[in-house]
């Protein structure tokens, strides 16, 4: 498969399969043109903690999606419809905004929503895989992603950090406009998984540098497609892979507008998938305390967004 710049003038990159000319001012469904569209290139301390490390990550925020979550909180910048849609960035202010960060410390970089801007992503990884210390690429994605891209990017990627949101059709089509999204992220984390296993590889500063780590966000009065995500994490990869149990949902955006979303996460919710997490054997990552939703807030229109 291509995942060249020509391969955006008909883009197939995705599982949206536009077939886009985005060259031509016709850009599919997450409206992004063949340009660098970036909203922020910063260094991130709020990863998981190997993660980030002492002096975070360089975190390369893509701007648009090819999802359209009704809760997403990074809404400023993924909605397709975002005014920093005509934020472009040349190459040169690119690696110089990464060189920066990395002479500041930053051990990886990272990509997040990349799923519909892969070429510009590669370019930036062959920019810099020759870099000493080579930086640990990560590829921090919705779990939308198309598993023929994802072959192609095979040995680019140190980490994949995917989210996996949904095991239930209906609901992935209701929050975020995919309802096939349960069969794509199946086989995107098998392909992943096959990547990469499940063990999560450390340098002696304890930092991250191959591996998988799947993400899950715990919606509110949907516990049911959270312990269902983490049976097809234990079933169907391995019960010993690196999971982010995440407690830090809060209702942005138009999250407001529909039942369930409009609140934040109870104790009593997150403790079932804990428990659930716990019965099915779940031991490596991370899990949050129920206050996490008061600091993961970012505001993108910011020049430091998370600060």
């Amino acid at each position: 498969m291509d995942i060249s710049f020509n391969s955006l003038r008909n883009c197939v990159l995705c599982p949206r399969e536009c077939r886009a000319d985005r060259f031509s001012g016709n850009f599919g469904y997450c409206r992004s043109d063949h340009h660098y569209n970036i909203s922020s290139i910063v260094a991130h301390k709020g990863e998981e903690p190997p993660i980030s490390g002492v002096n975070g990550i360089c975190n390369i925020f893509f701007n648009h999606c090819n999802l359209q979550c009704l809760y997403c909180q990074n809404f400023q910048i993924s909605c397709n419809t975002s005014a920093h849609s005509s934020k472009y960035w040349s190459f040169e202010k690119i690696l110089a905004a990464i060189q920066q960060q990395l002479d500041s410390g930053c051990k990886a970089i990272g990509f997040v929503s990349p799923s519909h801007q892969i070429p510009q992503m590669v370019s930036i990884i062959r920019a810099f895989e020759n870099y000493r210390p080579k930086p640990v690429f990560v590829y921090n994605s919705n779990g939308y992603d198309k598993t023929e891209t994802l072959k192609e990017l095979e040995g680019m990627i140190d980490i994949y950090l995917p989210d996996m949101k949904y095991m239930d059709g209906d609901l992935s089509y209701k929050l975020s406009g995919a309802a096939d999204y349960p069969e794509v992220s199946r086989k995107a984390l098998k392909e992943m998984y096959r990547q990469k296993g499940a063990a999560l590889h450390f340098s002696d500063e304890h930092h991250a540098e191959s591996g998988m780590i799947i993400r899950h966000l715990v919606l509110p009065g949907y516990v049911q497609n959270s312990l269902d995500v983490l049976h097809f994490i234990s079933e169907e990869l391995s019960p010993k892979a690196h999971i982010s149990l995440m407690s830090q949902y809060y209702p942005v955006h138009n999250a407001m507008k529909y039942e369930n979303i409009n609140r934040s996460l109870s104790k009593r919710e997150y403790d079932i998938v804990l428990n659930e997490m716990d019965k099915l054997g779940l031991e490596n990552g991370w899990i949050q305390q129920l206050e996490s939703k008061d600091f993961y807030r970012p505001d993108f229109e910011s020049e430091h967004p998370f600060e």
